[in-house]
């Protein structure tokens, strides 16, 4: 078993920060400098924007930003070939994690090109070591994961590695929780495309996923990942410069007061 390395693939990433003055733009820069992976492409005052192309996961980006003392969300995700503001769009996707215990997460799906989707997220209260990761089919979660269905396999394919030939779409191996249950994980998937997940479902499992080349019964149905401990709705996310979201419509709540509101300790802020 072998723990997969960071994917080198990079996107480009689009945050509103609280920047008041010029000196704030200049901390900002200042900030990113040394987050290496990140390149600056554009730092906005009057729209109060910052965009980056990055190999690293966006969620690292956004602590960089607000370690200059500044407040940060992430508005939009989109490829590393998005040729400007008045670009296409680029599909993204979104899906945060819940369960009936303290597993929560939050996944991001990108679709850098049409072969390759960037896929990174953040997931804790999971026990050390691997657990399986995959899409499902139904974005039902009336009975909580149990209604997620199989994996996504539209092919009609035998269970496998991220890497096989032979695999469901929705294979996406195991990712990896540290000694404080926390998986942070990004990697590139060549068969993942976001247009074919939305509305689907993500689950992630109590136990490592043998990649179906064990021999349980289960290998080459599950990896014989073990129960599903949390799982969330595959939705659609901004793309670049797809959310001008300043005031929330149905609460009245500035993206501020949106990012400040109170959730679990460790919980990424939201992707609004």
């Amino acid at each position: 078993m072998a723990e997969p390395g960071p994917a080198a693939t990079s996107c480009r990433l689009e945050f509103s920060v609280q920047m008041t003055c010029e000196s704030c733009v200049e901390a900002v820069r200042e900030a990113l400098q040394g987050l290496a992976g990140v390149r600056v492409l554009d730092v906005r005052l009057d729209s109060q924007t910052v965009l980056v192309e990055a190999s690293v996961a966006a969620e690292q980006v956004r602590e960089q930003l607000e370690a200059s003392g500044r407040r940060a969300v992430l508005r939009g995700m989109g490829g590393p070939s998005s040729p400007g503001r008045q670009g296409p769009a680029v599909a993204a996707a979104v899906a945060a994690l819940r369960g009936p215990g303290a597993v929560r997460g939050l996944l991001r799906f990108v679709q850098v090109s049409p072969e390759r989707c960037l896929v990174e997220g953040t997931v804790d209260g999971l026990q050390p070591g691997p657990h399986g990761l995959h899409v499902h089919e139904f974005g039902d979660l009336s009975d909580a994961c149990d209604s997620c269905g199989d994996h996504f396999n539209p092919d009609g394919e035998r269970h496998g590695g991220p890497q096989d030939e032979h695999r469901h779409v929705g294979d996406l191996g195991n990712i990896w929780a540290d000694a404080m249950g926390r998986a942070a994980f990004r990697l590139e998937d060549s068969r993942l495309k976001v247009w074919d997940i939305i509305g689907r479902s993500v689950v992630v499992d109590a136990g490592e996923d043998d990649l179906g080349r064990g021999s349980h019964p289960l290998s080459g149905l599950t990896g014989n990942s073990g129960p599903r401990l949390a799982c969330g709705v595959v939705a659609r996310a901004a793309g670049l410069f797809e959310n001008p979201k300043r005031i929330c419509t149905c609460d009245g709540l500035t993206l501020w007061d949106e990012r400040d509101r109170e959730r679990p300790p460790g919980q990424p802020a939201p992707h609004l």
